[in-house]
């Protein structure tokens, strides 16, 4: 059965930094792309960064704010965000399919509970 657990969620405030955490358990971690993606009320589910082992993808609001990395070893998929921004606010989810790496929420076969980040301005 496989799992994805996110953590690292809460409130800060704008211009701040969060580190959110997706620990991947029930598949072979390296076959996999991972994504994050968020979802504000009222919004539609929006990518927001991918990574394989070869690519990254990254949405055109975070660039140069966020980096996704992923440690094999561990199973485990991180979104650094840094310099964040009201707008930022919203549930975090962590995702994963079958390499390759898209920025496509339809194209991702599991899914994490989802992290709540809240940025006060």
């Amino acid at each position: 059965q496989v799992q994805l657990v996110e953590s690292g969620g809460g409130l800060v405030q704008a211009g701040g930094s969060l580190r959110l955490s997706c620990a991947a358990s029930g598949l072979t971690f390296s076959s996999y792309a991972m994504g994050w993606f968020r979802q504000a009320p009222g919004k539609e589910r929006e990518f927001v960064a991918a990574i394989s082992w070869s690519d990254i993808y990254y949405a055109d609001s975070v660039v140069g704010r966020f980096t996704i990395s992923r440690d094999n070893a561990k199973s485990t998929a991180y979104l650094q965000m840094n310099s964040l921004k009201a707008e930022d606010t919203a549930v975090y989810y962590c995702a994963a399919k079958r390499n390759p790496v898209g920025p496509n929420r339809w194209a991702y076969d599991y899914w994490g509970q989802g992290t709540q980040v809240t940025v006060s301005s």
